[in-house]
């Protein structure tokens, strides 16, 4: 293998919290023919040779710099967040992005959805403008009396997490839709505050999870302003066409795989249908075999192994996923001689360790998933496994983030550009926290997920503060903003015509 130095792999100058404000949107942060990464400073990265080389002309993403190294050590239980990883020791494989994350360049490429309308209709009217009702009007009028707390309102944004600060599984936590009220208009001004979701949650298309979501929240919510752990991954449908696909209920994360643009989708129920003694101790059932897809995998390629949610069934996950690693370049039926070399790239859609349900206790999340690969890697190989995680706190999602506000902000305000003072609001600390801290993000702690401590967490303290639930922490930060007399509720009996006093029938 050849010998790297650290200027092969790392940005030239080294990453450092940056307020997404100073963030230009990500269609400007390159040139329309550079395939290279930019670093945080806007100089030219430079990087391994990227897998799928031919499809570098068509230009639909961008690579981030990673936050944390590739290079899993199974030594450490946690995230593996420095800033400045060593590289020195590093062997690449021939599919390595390297210290870079591929996200899409430009705007989300489909709009799946917009706001939500009874039985899926906009109300019309043939031949005639848009209806505009009374209330719309009345806000109107009251934000051109209020020009100065208009513009406060606008250059605010939200960023919420969702699992354990909106909702705990299908369950809602009220505050929640009480918060989504206020953001979507009821508020003294009758106006849209820009917010956007970010989960590490995966599993489902982002329509599926969007139209599930505005029915346990009694919101409407658009894909537009809905980022999951998996959605920036779309990019690497440009690099590779073959890839298994893994976690997930039934079949939903082939959906979601097939949305995104992959052609040729494995999903574990295949490999096990087409030769059962490959998973030993599961069960496969009739009903499953019918809906399965078996090819002769012995003479198929697989390019990829992507993990878009928690597994449902570990031992058969982990077993398929450690022989293609250890595979002649993805060959199922072969052991590599060069575990390295010939080993295909793995991805992981987040690193969470634990996710907020309806059971009382956190459970498992995928980052436990991808510690045992990990150990059984090294186990089997005597080499630390090379893998690319996804995902809160990884930088490139934040990056994401900030060309996804941009744009809902446009749909909203027709103002493409990034508010000044964004507030991200989430449950965990090693994801949340530290993601939005290192971005420069003002940054608030629930104690309705994860988190259930005493004051700020020590490790990774929140910036904004500690709150007890969201709603909480939402009207402090908008009362920071907008002052601290803000109503929070819009009264259609205002009058603005006569000065905001309530209206009289003469």
């Amino acid at each position: 293998m050849p010998a790297f130095d650290d200027s092969d792999f790392l940005p030239s100058t080294p990453l450092s919290p940056t307020k997404s404000r100073d963030m230009p949107l990500l269609q400007r942060i390159t040139s329309k023919n550079s395939s290279h990464p930019v670093g945080s400073h806007g100089s030219v990265t430079s990087t391994l040779s990227i897998p799928g080389d031919s499809h570098a002309g068509t230009h639909n993403s961008i690579e981030i710099p990673a936050s944390r190294s590739a290079i899993s050590d199974a030594q450490s239980y946690m995230h593996s967040l420095s800033l400045s990883p060593s590289m020195k020791d590093r062997r690449g494989s021939r599919n390595s992005f390297g210290t870079s994350l591929p996200i899409p360049r430009s705007k989300r490429q489909s709009r799946l959805s917009s706001v939500h309308y009874a039985d899926g209709l906009k109300p019309t009217r043939p031949g005639m403008p848009p209806i505009q009702p009374s209330r719309d009007i009345i806000a109107a009028q009251l934000q051109d009396l209020s020009g100065e707390k208009v513009r406060a309102a606008k250059d605010m944004a939200f960023v919420f997490d969702i699992d354990g600060v909106l909702v705990h599984g299908d369950r809602l936590i009220p505050q929640g839709q009480r918060v989504l009220e206020i953001l979507n208009g009821d508020n003294e001004l009758g106006i849209k505050i820009p917010h956007i979701f970010l989960t590490n949650g995966s599993g489902k298309p982002e329509l599926a999870r969007v139209n599930q979501l505005s029915k346990i929240l009694h919101s409407p919510i658009s894909t537009d302003q809905f980022i999951q752990s998996h959605t920036p991954m779309r990019a690497l449908a440009e690099y590779y066409k073959t890839v298994l696909v893994v976690g997930g209920e039934g079949y939903k994360c082939r959906e979601v795989a097939e949305e995104y643009g992959f052609e040729n989708i494995v999903v574990p129920n295949d490999i096990v249908a087409w030769d059962p003694t490959i998973a030993p101790y599961r069960v496969f059932t009739e009903e499953e075999r019918a809906t399965s897809r078996p090819r002769d995998f012995s003479k198929m390629d697989i390019e990829a192994i992507m993990v878009f949610s928690d597994s449902r069934d570990y031992a058969t996950d982990m077993q398929i996923i450690m022989d293609l690693l250890r595979s002649e370049n993805g060959r199922l039926g072969t052991v590599a001689k060069d575990p390295v070399s010939q080993r295909i790239p793995i991805y992981f859609s987040q690193g969470d360790m634990l996710c907020p349900t309806e059971h009382p206790i956190p459970r498992m999340s995928q980052g436990t998933f991808r510690i045992g690969l990990e150990a059984m890697y090294k186990s089997l190989t005597g080499e630390d496994l090379e893998r690319t995680v996804y995902g809160k706190p990884e930088y490139a999602t934040y990056k994401y983030a900030d060309e996804v506000i941009a744009s809902w902000m446009e749909q909203i305000h027709n103002d493409e550009r990034l508010p000044s003072n964004v507030y991200m609001i989430g449950d965990n600390p090693a994801s949340d926290i530290v993601g939005g801290n290192m971005y420069g993000w003002n940054t608030c702690l629930v104690r309705t997920g994860v988190y259930q401590g005493e004051g700020n967490d020590e490790n990774n303290p929140a910036s904004f503060g500690v709150f007890k639930n969201v709603l909480e922490a939402v009207q402090t930060a908008i009362r920071k903003e907008l002052g601290k007399d803000f109503q929070f509720e819009f009264n259609e009996a205002i009058n603005p015509v006569r000065n905001g006093n309530v209206s009289a029938i003469d």
